[in-house]
């Protein structure tokens, strides 16, 4: 079986899109859960700075990990082939949102996050795994 590769510029994004055999690689750059989880990623990085230096091998490092799986889970099921290999990684994107939603919640009860900035970055974190369910449903809908 031939695989026709060929490179397409979007002209909505500006970005290649490489097209092979079976379908177009999807550009995680253009997907809007895509860009909260990044923006929630960068939140939680200027909030977890103000954690005591104690927790950067414990709780700081847990909770940006667990926040910065979650749209590098997106851009690699984005680079992968068909709609159950995205669908899995979205999952997995799931799973890490989910462990954010923890950590966030022992930050708060630690004292080490505000009570404003718990409820804001945690409603975040469930926007996104909204997000990430719709889509997943999409992609389980559609195969």
């Amino acid at each position: 079986m031939k695989n026709n590769i060929s490179g397409q510029l979007s002209a909505f994004s500006g970005q290649l899109r490489i097209e092979r055999g079976g379908g177009e690689l999807k550009n995680f750059r253009e997907l809007k859960v895509w860009e909260k989880a990044h923006q929630l990623t960068l939140a939680v990085y200027k909030a977890t700075a103000k954690f005591p230096k104690d927790e950067l091998y414990g709780l700081t490092s847990q909770t940006r990990r667990s926040c910065a799986s979650i749209p590098a889970n997106i851009a690699e099921g984005c680079g992968r082939r068909g709609d159950a290999e995205l669908a899995r990684f979205f999952q997995i994107a799931m799973g890490s949102a989910s462990e954010l939603e923890y950590h966030l919640l022992l930050a708060r009860d630690l004292d080490l996050l505000t009570g404003s900035d718990y409820e804001r970055l945690a409603g975040e974190a469930t926007e996104v795994k909204r997000m990430l369910t719709s889509f997943i449903q999409k992609l389980k809908a559609e195969s």
